[in-house]
């Protein structure tokens, strides 16, 4: 009697909560999941059996590590390309592949392609190494101050994005300190816009694609502090177009696996003063995303279930919501890490939360979790979940801690 084929093997590259996150959902598959962690302190490493202690930047750590996989993806963008390259030549899948991940590994590189293709983007420009403020301030001139300097690689949660408010002596210092320690600048225009979105999609090497409802994400000094699902008072029409750009750009791109397209949207509400809102591309990203964890609760099918699903080239899941409003309020680190002892009020004080720790340890301001509540009632939901994601940092609900 033959042996029954096996379960093909995932390896996710990274040891975060993405990871962690990730296994819950290959567990309820059956699917083995085998993680390349930086330490065995890393929160994935706590909870996922097969785990590989290494560094994901070091190219014979991740050659290592992809020769047990059948297909190699991403917790991060920050493995190398050309390493990533390399384990495509040697024969391993990785989804997204590295011609894909180019674009959310290197902001200019994504702008110059979506621009290309049309995606509505802010007027950019790179910065050169050699006297880059003259560049800077002709760019001042021509799209006004102030702008915003960014890193193009390695940005996360607000770090590598910088604000020139107006041409002078500080901003001078600033470009020049950056590009002397050895920053890759770009500028862009600074962008008004009355709120910001994430459009969530997932596409398969097949080419079958989903997309979940669009959010409105809510940022506290450069970090994601509450994701609404579905993005209150966005007209169908608009959420559509976010939708498809969205898909348009993984079709692009090729991506396989999961896409998060942050979103500017700007103008006033459509009916309002000021003319129709319109949208314009922030950044991407090519794995699971914190604009998705509502989707553990909120939605048929899990960002972390469909990124699994689609990294296999499986049909993808619905993404059909379970209620008419999820909201995911994340929980950061404060002064005291003991939140467990801080479960009994949470818990008795609304039955309702779900609660999702991280297991990492609490730093004041630290992403260690995040708390989700589902229901019709969007402001009581807010608050339920201020209210949780508060007393979990803090101790306390009180106002002047969110």
């Amino acid at each position: 009697m033959s042996n029954p084929p096996q379960t093909p093997v995932v390896g996710m590259a990274g040891g975060g909560q993405l990871a962690r996150m990730t296994q819950q959902a290959a567990i309820a598959l059956g699917v083995p999941l085998r993680v390349l962690a930086g330490s065995a302190d890393d929160s994935a490493a706590k909870v996922v059996a097969d785990v590989q202690v290494g560094d994901d930047r070091a190219l014979d750590d991740l050659m290592a590590f992809a020769k047990g996989c059948d297909v190699v993806t991403f917790d991060h963008e920050h493995v190398p390309d050309l390493h990533i390259r390399e384990v495509e030549i040697s024969g391993v899948p990785c989804r997204p592949g590295s011609a894909a991940l180019a674009h959310a590994q290197d902001k200019l590189v994504m702008r110059d392609r979506l621009s290309a293709f049309g995606a509505p983007c802010p007027a950019y420009a790179p910065l050169p190494s050699a006297d880059p403020v003259p560049a800077l301030e002709a760019f001042g001139r021509e799209h006004g101050w102030p702008v915003v300097l960014k890193a193009t690689r390695g940005g996360y949660d607000g770090k590598g994005v910088w604000i020139a408010d107006e041409p002078g002596v500080e901003t001078a210092e600033l470009v020049e300190r950056l590009i002397g320690e050895g920053v890759d600048l770009m500028v862009e225009q600074h962008v008004q816009f009355r709120r910001e979105l994430a459009a969530l999609v997932a596409r398969s090497p097949y080419g079958q694609g989903a997309a979940y409802p669009i959010v409105e994400t809510v940022q506290n000094d450069g970090i994601c502090v509450e994701v609404i699902s579905p993005a209150p008072g966005l007209s169908g029409e608009l959420a559509a177009e976010a939708q498809s750009l969205a898909l348009r750009i993984a079709d692009e791109l090729g991506v396989a696996g999961l896409l998060a397209v942050e979103l500017f949207e700007t103008g006033a509400p459509e009916g309002g003063q000021g003319g129709g809102s319109g949208l314009v591309v922030n950044e991407l990203a090519m794995r699971p995303h914190n604009s998705g964890h509502w989707t553990i609760e909120g939605a048929r099918t899990s960002q972390f279930e469909q990124h699994l699903r689609a990294v296999l080239d499986l049909p993808l899941g619905s993404t059909e919501p379970t209620a008419p409003y999820t909201v995911m309020a994340n929980v950061l680190g404060g002064d005291d890490p003991d939140v467990y002892s801080r479960y009994v009020h949470v818990m008795a004080h609304d039955p309702g939360v779900k609660v999702h720790m991280y297991g990492k340890e609490s730093r004041p301001g630290r992403k260690i979790g995040h708390v989700t509540v589902l229901g019709d009632d969007l402001p009581d939901l807010r608050e339920r979940a201020r209210h949780a994601a508060d007393y979990l940092r803090w101790g306390t609900a009180m106002k002047e801690h969110a």
